[in-house]
């Protein structure tokens, strides 16, 4: 049977009600259209429905708005949340004059650096595992008005509630201020969230392997496993669905914002990279921790063009409060076997198929279909060029003298140097038209928008600093 009769069989077999078509806009937020089940045919599933394009920021002008949500039937989900049986299909968005995709679309530019990989004979596949963490709270308030602007967050965890009176009393148990690295219940008060979290995405078909708490109060993580770029990616948006949903479920809001507390640690997503070719691993070798030299040219390539990825894998003014030099981000361009401070770190294992990567400054507002697909590019582009990335740093380098640690290089200090550097270094993005110039510009117009929107805003720390002067 093709695929499309195998959905429909699945919708009639399972008795699925909606069909929910889902994709993912230039800033990494998951869309959808609901169809009633019984109107989708094998027509709808293998040639897509129309709609309208001019809505999604950074897409189509109203003059040219429509556009083919095309679902790709490869893999599907029941949405666990939804009342009545939904099925979930992701899509790519496609150019109903041409047929072809569409250039903007983030996860046909993920299909296409897959696409490019190949075609360059260094490897068959390549597989991302992602760690992206996230913030629990029990209530968050905003506004950013015309006469004021503020946010109060709490949650039970923090540790500024070990004096708040409680009905029924002030238990105590909470984590201290980077305390939360990871003290069993009650300390840790959300180990059945986590784990149903966990459970919703395993029931879904996601490859899981753990759940934990995070040096913040407040703040967790789940272990979602390796997978190819694509796929990853697909799962990565279902992962920030069922945090959000779940924590909904329970009374708690959910937030990948990289730095929403001020004094503790901030939220990374650290994504580890292997490229494999007929079924084995380019990284493994003889050179520096058991790697090959094709990897250590592909770190060479992200680390030279760092600041031009930090656009995509650091897309929000919030991610720089997060990546700051003196603190325990990763901001240095350097890797290490055994160092964390480095923000590239060769992580332990037994076996040449354990062999990867893993960036440790993204972060998960990054949308991950340009995310995954701006690091492999770098990488390719650091393989095609053999970019060594020079001799590996394996002490603190949080310790290093003043003069020595000013010759390490470092990410992008703001959004405005980020989008800055993308600017000015993007043609590697270019390769095998997997990135487009229009693409990238369109991009960074968005981006812009919150840049210029976040430098003319005052906020709380300067009237602290400046109101009385």
């Amino acid at each position: 049977m093709s695929k499309a009769k195998d959905v429909l069989k699945k919708i009639k077999d399972e008795e699925i009600e909606w069909v929910d078509l889902r994709f993912t806009d230039p800033k990494g937020k998951w869309q959808h259209l609901t169809m009633v089940a019984g109107v989708m045919g094998e027509d709808e599933l293998e040639d897509g429905l129309m709609f309208d394009g001019s809505s999604i920021a950074g897409w189509k002008a109203i003059n040219e708005s429509d556009m083919i949500l095309k679902p790709d039937l490869s893999e599907t989900w029941i949405d666990p949340f939804s009342a009545t049986p939904m099925l979930v299909i992701n899509c790519d968005i496609v150019e109903p004059s041409t047929g072809d995709w569409y250039s903007r679309d983030p996860r046909t530019t993920a299909k296409r650096s897959e696409a490019y990989l190949k075609s360059t004979g260094i490897g068959d596949t390549v597989y991302v595992g992602p760690e992206a963490e996230f913030f629990m709270f029990d209530d968050v308030r905003f506004e950013d008005g015309y006469a004021g602007s503020g946010f109060a967050i709490d949650d039970i965890e923090l540790p500024g509630n070990t004096s708040k009176e409680y009905d029924g009393g002030n238990m105590g148990h909470r984590p201290r201020a980077k305390g939360g690295y990871f003290p069993v219940a009650p300390v840790d008060s959300a180990v059945d969230i986590r784990a149903e979290m966990v459970s919703t995405m395993l029931e879904m078909g996601l490859p899981c392997d753990k759940h934990h708490h995070e040096v913040a109060a407040a703040q967790h993580e789940l272990g979602l496993t390796f997978g190819t770029l694509v796929q990853t990616a697909d799962r990565m948006q279902i992962y920030k669905y069922v945090v959000h949903q779940v924590a909904h479920a329970y009374g708690k809001t959910a937030t990948f914002m990289p730095k929403p507390i001020k004094a503790d640690n901030g939220s990374g997503m650290h994504t580890h990279i292997s490229i494999w070719k007929d079924g084995k691993p380019m990284f493994a070798g003889n050179e520096y921790a058991g790697l090959s030299e094709m990897c250590l040219y592909f770190i060479g390539g992200v680390i030279k063009h760092a600041k031009a990825l930090n656009a995509f894998t650091n897309p929000t003014t919030n991610s720089y409060k997060r990546l700051v030099p003196g603190f325990e981000a990763p901001v240095l361009l350097a890797y290490s076997a055994r160092n964390r401070s480095a923000s590239c770190r060769i992580p332990y294992g037994t076996g040449d198929k354990a062999k990867r990567v893993e960036f440790r400054f993204p972060d998960a507002m990054a949308n991950p279909y340009l995310c995954y697909a701006a690091l492999l590019m770098a990488g390719l582009d650091g393989i095609e060029n053999k970019i060594h990335p020079g001799e590996a740093m394996d002490k603190n380098l949080y310790d290093l003298p003043p003069a020595e640690l000013a010759q390490v290089p470092t990410v992008c200090g703001s959004l405005r140097e980020a989008l800055d550097s993308l600017a000015a270094d993007h043609e590697f993005l270019l390769k095998g038209d997997v990135f487009t110039k229009d693409q990238i510009e369109s991009y960074c117009e968005l981006k812009w928008e919150e840049v210029i929107r976040t430098e003319t805003t005052p906020c709380p720390v300067e009237f602290d600093m400046y109101y009385s002067m």
